[in-house]
């Protein structure tokens, strides 16, 4: 006699209620990927709306440092737990118990974010929505898991990360990568079906309403002759470095904001917004308002060769940092990417290579793995946002250079460090 607790094959396939978690599950990742489409067309018009606003050159010294002001209030006041990135959020979730964990992901935190990025990019932060698309698809699947019955939390929350980064990029591949390597950093076999699975069908989302573009079109740049294979060395140390200093400048700026914010967490909150709104409008202002939103625009023109003033990279790195630190939601995928873009412009202009476009890729890949520490996920989705199939080796080798001089300035991850903000909350 066969046990209840190994039921026949045909009972699990024809099981009403294993049916009914598997059309939730599918349902979940659907949403995931028809919410990272209209996140990130709403995103794209909130960025318009900031430059309609701009109808003088002075406008974003007052119209960015009281939207940032206004932002942070609605969020400590309404969405507790939704400022930064959404990325440390998602990863603090996975080790938190079921009531900590439902205060940062649930849709009530996931409408939070996606309005309060919008409303960061229709004021001129150097953000991203990419970051906060994790936060939002890991909550989504969260709450289709409890609809649908299902009691692995951690594979939901894997999931809907991966799944957040598909749809936010159309990069199926680095979504998987991410979770693997950044959010999951082990692979664990039965949640690999899961993920898989939540990738596919926001993919298949993404694909129906947008079809299939890559992020920053599609380059045929490759390494020519010596001096180009030159600069990958180059892009990696530099590189590496810049983001390795960006990410310890964060976690020991944002360490001594909270211990001065401390005493009149609200007050003194929203001074500091207030000066990091002032900041994002002075770099802005000085770049001749470059540095203004995800730096979307002049990465890719870096990427197709068009060069860019040598201060783009240094002024969208101290926006990208204000942004960071003023307690906004908001993601660091995109700006880092356009801050290792201008890194890698300056470097094709030093140097002199014959491949600009390719040394831009360099950069980039670089610079996002000096940051956040994840060099096969820099290379993929760098990869996959350019189809840049002749780029995969160097852009590999750079990311992996990068990822290891970064480690000689910040030891730790800076999303793994950040989570552990939200892991020692009160009443986590």
């Amino acid at each position: 006699m066969i046990s209840d607790l190994h039921p026949r094959p045909y009972k699990l396939l024809f099981s009403g209620r294993r049916w009914q978690m598997r059309l939730v599950f599918w349902g979940g990742a659907l949403a995931v990927g028809v919410i990272g489409v209209l996140f990130a067309a709403a995103a794209t018009q909130a960025a318009r709306l900031f430059h309609l606003l701009m109808i003088r050159p002075w406008v974003p010294l007052l119209v960015t440092p009281l939207g940032f002001m206004l932002s942070a209030w609605v969020a400590m006041r309404f969405f507790p737990g939704s400022q930064g990135s959404g990325i440390p959020q998602a990863i603090a979730a996975r080790s938190l118990e079921p009531e900590a964990r439902s205060r940062l992901l649930s849709l009530r935190q996931a409408f939070g974010k996606i309005l309060l990025t919008l409303f960061g990019l229709a004021f001129g932060a150097s953000i991203g929505r990419e970051g906060p698309t994790v936060q939002v698809g890991a909550a989504i699947m969260l709450a289709s898991g409890r609809l649908g019955g299902m009691g692995r939390a951690r594979g939901l929350i894997l999931a809907g990360s991966a799944a957040g980064v598909a749809a936010a990029f159309n990069t199926p591949l680095a979504g998987i990568v991410f979770a693997i390597e950044e959010m999951g950093r082990a692979f664990e076999q039965r949640t690999s079906g899961l993920l898989l699975i939540a990738v596919i069908l926001a993919g298949i989302a993404s694909l129906g309403l947008v079809g299939n573009y890559s992020y920053f079109g599609s380059t045929n740049s490759m390494l020519l002759v010596t001096i180009d294979w030159v600069a990958v060395l180059v892009c990696g140390v530099l590189g590496g470095a810049l983001g390795g200093i960006f990410a310890r400048l964060t976690l020991w700026s944002q360490a001594r904001v909270g211990t001065w914010v401390a005493p009149q967490p609200m007050r003194r909150a929203l001074l500091v917004a207030l000066c990091c709104g002032l900041a994002v409008a002075l770099c802005g202002m000085l770049s001749g308002g470059a540095t203004y939103g995800t730096g979307y625009e002049a990465a890719r023109a870096a990427v197709e060769g068009h060069s860019q003033p040598f201060y783009f990279a240094p002024l969208k790195f101290v926006a990208t940092m204000a942004s960071t630190l003023s307690g906004i939601p908001g993601g660091l995928f995109a700006p880092s990417l356009a801050v290792g873009a201008g890194l890698g412009n300056i470097i094709a202009d030093v140097l002199h290579v014959h491949a600009a476009g390719a040394i831009v890729l360099l950069g980039m890949a670089a610079y996002f793995a000096g940051v956040v520490q994840a060099p096969i996920t820099a290379a993929v989705i760098i990869a996959e946002m350019s189809n840049a199939t002749a780029m995969r080796l160097p852009l590999l080798l750079a990311a992996l250079i990068g990822y290891g001089v970064s480690r000689l300035f910040q030891r730790e991850s800076l999303y793994h460090a950040l989570a552990h903000n939200f892991r020692d909350e009160p009443g986590s």
